[in-house]
């Protein structure tokens, strides 16, 4: 969203409020607002971004992702890059209805005591042994990529971020995403569609300690990668509003009506 710099914590506030929402930055960029939204199909995003248009006034880019080419936000805390290589997983099963609550309780993270699956086995009225023989198949099968500690990275010194937008032709964006993915100190690479006026498809993220380790890492990659010859733009982040998990299974406002068993989670980020 473009928003005014006299609405914009108000507005913030509004965008974070929404349970769909959990991503929600300010960027240095005309489009100063970008937040991410997921729903589980593509009309319960839709509907829960017009009720944010509505509630705010205000129009927003709908940037559907595409593709994602590395979604894995590893740091090395002794540099200011993420070396590690997204490992491949085939594409995943539906979670069934019957595991859905437990899916629930894995979005909130796991409880802190001692024997945590245990609590989580009592709470459903199941055995232990179910509930890890269930979370081992999700991770064999790629509906669960890990279980781990999510570390906040401004906490840790990382306070510099910038997404970095590229116009490429469609014919080529899959090879430059995969390129993008495979540089060191590129965190995140996806493909979004194009929106009105914004006429970028291909986005990575880079974090680091300072602006200049970032600016480095962008160069570095867009050399490596053959694409100083696209137009692109670099979006620092100037504030973080809201950082949390997303939430598939607990049911949204706007997502009542949406299939249960859906094997994709479907997410747009507005700009």
């Amino acid at each position: 969203m473009a928003v005014p710099p006299e609405r914009l914590d108000a507005v913030a506030a509004v965008i974070s409020s929404h349970p769909g929402v959990n991503h929600n930055y300010q960027r240095e960029h005309a489009n100063n607002l970008w937040f991410v939204m997921t729903g589980h199909d593509d009309t319960a995003v839709r509907s829960a971004m017009q009720s944010l248009e509505e509630a705010t006034g205000l129009s927003a880019l709908q940037l559907r992702m595409q593709r994602a080419y590395r979604i894995d936000l590893g740091f090395d805390l002794r540099s200011s890059t993420a070396p590690r290589p997204m490992t491949a997983t085939p594409e995943a099963a539906p979670v069934a209805e019957a595991d859905r609550p437990l899916a629930a309780l894995l979005e909130d993270g796991l409880p802190l005591t001692p024997h945590p699956f245990d609590d989580w086995a009592h709470a459903l009225g199941r055995t232990p042994e179910s509930v890890l023989h269930t979370l081992q198949q999700w991770l064999d099968q790629g509906t669960l990529r890990r279980i781990g500690a999510i570390v906040r990275h401004h906490e840790l010194g990382f306070d510099a971020n910038a997404m970095t937008v590229f116009n490429i032709p469609d014919a080529q964006v899959d090879a430059c995403g995969e390129a993008l993915a495979r540089e060191t100190g590129v965190t995140l690479a996806y493909q979004r569609e194009r929106g009105e006026g914004w006429p970028y498809n291909l986005y990575c993220m880079v974090h680091g300690r300072d602006r200049a380790a970032v600016l480095d890492v962008i160069a570095r990659a867009i050399a490596h990668c053959g694409l100083a010859q696209y137009p692109h733009e670099v979006l620092f982040s100037c504030r973080r509003f809201k950082q949390t998990g997303p939430r598939r299974f607990r049911a949204l406002p706007e997502a009542t009506a949406a299939s249960a068993a859906t094997p994709e989670v479907l997410d747009a980020v507005a700009g």
